[in-house]
C-alpha cells in the first residue's frame, strides 16, 4: 500500500503529538507512525508512577490537563494524551514500525511494517523523527541476559511476591522498583557499580531506600557488577570477590538511550563525543535536508537535557519551517 502525505512524523509520544498538532494547524497533511501505542514511553512507566512536575508543564495543543493532585500520575497522563489525539483528530498509525527511509527532500519514501506484518510505503515531502529514547534499554552485556526472567522495564510489584529479585541500578527507576518490590513481599537485592544511591534520585525516595538498606531489609552490593545470569541464580563480581546467590527475576534498570542505529541508518550525522545529532538550532532540520528531529533525540546521549516539558515546544519551530518550505 502506498500513500502520499506532506509530512510524516515517526513517533507518537508527547513530542510527536505536539508536532502533529502544529503541522496540522498549518494545513500540512500529516501522518504519525508509532511502533507501539500512543505515548508508548509513558505506557511503559511503572503503573503507579507520579510525575515530578505539574500538569500545565505536560500540556500540548493548548488543551488543559487536570489532575486530582498537585502532580499527575501515569494513568492521568495516558488519559490526557488520548484526549489530545482525539480532539485534534490526529492520524496516528499505531503498532507500525518504520523500517527505513529513502529518497530526498520533497520526495522521501518511508517503508513500514504494521502489526499484521503488512508492508506500507509513504511518500512524504518532509519527515520528522520524534522517536524518544525509552524504547531502547541499555544492556548489561553478560551471559544469560536473554533469559525470560530478565526485564528492562518495571511495571508493578505483585507478580514478584515471595521471590528473590535482583534490581540492577541505583537511579530513580531502580530505587522505586526496589522499594515497591520490598513492600509487596519480594526479597530484594540491589546491585550497583557505583558506591552509593545516585544523588539524582528524588529527594523523598533516596533516604527511604538508604534506610531500607541500612536496616538490612534490602541487600545491597555496591562497586559490584553482574557477570552472569543463570536460570535460578545470579553471579556478581564484588570487592570481596566473585559470589553467586539464588535469583528468580532480574530488573536491569540501568537506563535507556535514543535509537542511534536508526538515526545512523537514516543518514543523520552524530557528534562523535556527545552523539548529539547536528541540527539547525532555529528549525531543528538535520543535515539531511527535509528530515527534522524533535524531542529527546536532539540531545544525543545527554537525555537529561530534554523532557516533555521543553521537548513539546519543538513542534512549533519544526512546523513553521515545514509549512514555509511547502508554500514555496
Amino acid at each position: 500500500m502506498t500513500e502520499s502525505v506532506d509530512a510524516l512524523v515517526v513517533g507518537a509520544g508527547p513530542t510527536g503529538l505536539a508536532c502533529g498538532i502544529e503541522l496540522q494547524s498549518r494545513g500540512v497533511r500529516t501522518v504519525l507512525v508509532e511502533k507501539g501505542c500512543v505515548v508508548n514511553s509513558i505506557y511503559h512507566y511503572p503503573t503507579n508512577m507520579t510525575f515530578f512536575t505539574t500538569p500545565e508543564l505536560l500540556e500540548i495543543g493548548n488543551l488543559p490537563m487536570t489532575s486530582l493532585n498537585d502532580k499527575p500520575n501515569r494513568m492521568e497522563a495516558l488519559k490526557y494524551y488520548r484526549r489530545v489525539a482525539d480532539h485534534y483528530r490526529l492520524d496516528v498509525r499505531q503498532y507500525e514500525k518504520v523500517d527505513r527511509i529513502e529518497g530526498e527532500d520533497n520526495a522521501f519514501e518511508v517503508f513500514t511494517t504494521d502489526k499484521l506484518d503488512c508492508k506500507h510505503v509513504y511518500r512524504a515531502r518532509k519527515v520528522v523523527l520524534a522517536t524518544g529514547y525509552y524504547d531502547v534499554p541499555n544492556m548489561l552485556g553478560v551471559p544469560g541476559e536473554d533469559l525470560p526472567k530478565v526485564l528492562h522495564y518495571y511495571k508493578e510489584p505483585h507478580p514478584y511476591y515471595n521471590h528473590d529479585v535482583a534490581v540492577v541500578g541505583a537511579k530513580n527507576s531502580a530505587a522505586i522498583a526496589a522499594l515497591e518490590l520490598l513492600w509487596h513481599g519480594a526479597r530484594v537485592t540491589l546491585i550497583h557499580r557505583g558506591g552509593e544511591i545516585s544523588n539524582s534520585v528524588k529527594y523523598w525516595i533516596k533516604p527511604n531506600i538508604e534506610n531500607r538498606i541500612k536496616a538490612g531489609e534490602i541487600r545491597a552490593y555496591f562497586h559490584s557488577n553482574v557477570t552472569e545470569i543463570r536460570a535460578d541464580s545470579i553471579r556478581l563480581a564484588t570487592p570481596e570477590g566473585e559470589i553467586e546467590f539464588k535469583n528468580d527475576f532480574v530488573f536491569a534498570l540501568i537506563g535507556y538511550r535514543p535509537d542511534l542505529e536508526f538515526l545512523n541508518a537514516t543518514g543523520i550525522t552524530l557528534d562523535p563525543a556527545t552523539r548529539r545529532p547536528r541540527t539547525n538550532p532555529d528549525t531543528l532540520e538535520s543535515e539531511r535536508r527535509g528530515i527534522y528531529l524533535a524531542g529527546v533525540i536532539v540531545a544525543g546521549m545527554h537525555t537529561n537535557e530534554i523532557f516533555i516539558e521543553n521537548g513539546r515546544f519543538h513542534g512549533q519551530a519544526i512546523a513553521r519551517s515545514i509549512a514555509g518550505h511547502l508554500k514555496t
